[in-house]
């Protein structure tokens, strides 16, 4: 119950982002959002966007890429929609919880998660499912931003945390995380850990299904 309870102050959170969310969040991830892309673009094939938001990714990935973008936010859903009218290679954008995806094992060439990680309730659930919904020799791709673990910033990241969980996200998620959760799936491998602006808290992330 603690679960769905989190997950619904998510989905709440995202909502109110909604209106402001292009013009708060679209240039500050633009650059990070155009290199996650480029790396789905290198695959091609059928890709799943995890929180797509308001869609702003969309208009960018090749027109070799079938996109199927989903949120929890049914409200950040409204622009999506509207986006994807434009577009002629989505194939649905829908609610859906990161952590319980309904997709058969496989069913993704490449499974993109931009700023994702950080804001589910259960990040290693949703890495899972990442996992699991990606075919052999696909890729995760993730942007994220990525917590000090230790120091000062560290100790400043714990603080923040009471007042950033309730805006949607953690500030706290140190790479082990990643690299711990990678050990215990056992079935995908870390290619590229790369640093995204702004300031070098963000970095990509592509791991690749065995």
């Amino acid at each position: 119950m603690a679960t769905a309870m989190q997950t619904r102050s998510v989905a709440a959170a995202y909502d109110r982002w909604a209106p402001v969310y292009d013009l708060v969040f679209g240039a500050v991830f633009r650059q990070g959002r155009s290199i996650a892309i480029d790396a789905a673009n290198r695959i091609g094939g059928r890709v799943l966007e995890v929180g797509v938001g308001t869609g702003i990714s969309l208009p960018h990935y090749s027109k070799r890429c079938t996109l199927y973008g989903i949120d929890i936010s049914d409200g950040i859903l409204g622009k999506a929609r509207m986006r994807a009218q434009t577009l002629d290679n989505v194939e649905a954008i829908a609610v859906m919880d990161a952590e319980d995806l309904r997709f058969d094992d496989g069913a993704f060439d490449v499974v993109v998660a931009q700023y994702v990680i950080t804001a589910v309730p259960n990040p290693e659930r949703a890495l899972d499912e990442f996992a699991r919904t990606v075919r052999r020799g696909g890729e995760i791709v993730i942007t994220t931003r990525i917590g000090a673990g230790k120091g000062l910033r560290g100790r400043v990241e714990k603080l923040l945390m009471p007042i950033t969980s309730r805006l949607g996200f953690r500030t706290e998620f140190p790479f082990e995380r990643y690299a711990d959760w990678a050990a215990a799936n056992g079935s995908v491998e870390l290619v590229e850990r790369s640093p995204l602006p702004p300031l070098g808290h963000f970095e990509l992330l592509r791991f690749r299904k065995n």
